[in-house]
């Protein structure tokens, strides 16, 4: 079963704990035979779920949205973005240099193009910019990909 992850950054503490929680609880009813987990690995939701996803035994490959990704990423999380890099099984490039809205969109694209099923960390709610987590739901659907939305009842964004 190959799963893919998208979602919402810079969720609030008590919101994190429900989302780490759905998450786990999602990668678990999957078993661990033959699980492999697609991630860009950005802070939030993309490494709570790679880290589920190597756990419990499976394996973790990567989509980089362009060359320049990690530089912009938060300093902060470099470590874990390496970390979980070196631990892929395989990486995807999308071959654009410039990491910004499009690279992101082109990453989640081929993300999902690569995967059975989708979790999306997910209010319901637009996108608060193009590649946004609402974008990459609707790419899903279009194309025929099963979306599972974890959201915590009740829960916002800000």
């Amino acid at each position: 079963m190959r799963i893919g992850i998208t979602g919402h950054r810079g969720l609030s503490g008590e919101v994190e704990r429900k989302v780490r929680a759905l998450i786990e609880e999602a990668v678990t009813s999957y078993g661990n035979t033959g699980l492999v987990g697609v991630s860009c690995i950005a802070d939030g939701p993309d490494v709570w779920f790679a880290r589920a996803v190597l756990d419990h035994g499976g394996q973790l490959e990567v989509v980089v949205p362009a060359r320049q990704y990690r530089a912009g990423l938060l300093v902060w999380h470099h470590p874990d973005y390496d970390d979980l890099l070196h631990r892929a099984t395989q990486v995807h490039h999308t071959g654009l240099d410039v990491s910004g809205p499009h690279a992101y969109m082109a990453g989640s694209e081929l993300l999902v193009d690569k995967v059975d099923t989708l979790l999306a960390v997910w209010d319901g709610r637009p996108a608060r910019g193009y590649g946004g987590t609402a974008d990459v739901v609707t790419y899903a659907r279009r194309h025929d990909v099963p979306v599972t939305v974890l959201w915590p009842e009740g829960a916002t964004r800000d």
